[in-house]
């Protein structure tokens, strides 16, 4: 259990601060207030339906790319986790209250920043996740 909440925690801290970045650099997308229930949607999305669609769209993929090259291959894998990315920032959308206006700017390149946030998370999450650990087992000890 605490390590399932340490993990949950430190992904919604990091897609608070994800969410507040996408609508600080893009305009078309306003995140607000909204950021704090946005990020809980964003890292159910993340720990639940993400692994879900890249195994269920992923198979399907790997079917129809034997033939391929292994970088036709590779571009396949590339487009299920966009399309992975552009299903979760939709129920972001939909689940929260920020606001989407423009295709490109608020459809497009949300998803591509989410890609680039797992990527960054998935890199730094082992050290957040222990870093949290210890404050929270620092904190049980005072109390």
């Amino acid at each position: 259990m605490r390590a399932w909440l340490i993990r949950f925690v430190t992904l919604y801290v990091f897609d608070v601060a994800v969410l507040l970045v996408i609508g600080l650099i893009l305009p078309q997308v306003s995140v607000g207030w909204s950021a704090l229930w946005a990020a809980v949607v964003l890292a159910l999305a993340t720990t639940w339906v993400k692994p879900a669609l890249r195994r269920w769209l992923g198979s399907r993929a790997e079917r129809s790319s034997r033939d391929l090259t292994r970088t036709g291959a590779k571009l396949v894998q590339a487009v299920v986790v966009l399309l992975v990315a552009a299903i979760v920032w939709v129920l972001v959308v939909v689940l929260s209250g920020v606001n989407v206006a423009g295709l490109l700017w608020g459809w497009v390149i949300p998803p591509l920043l989410l890609v680039i946030a797992w990527l960054i998370y998935d890199a730094i999450d082992d050290r957040l996740e222990a870093q949290a650990g210890r404050l929270w087992d620092g904190a049980r000890r005072r109390s």
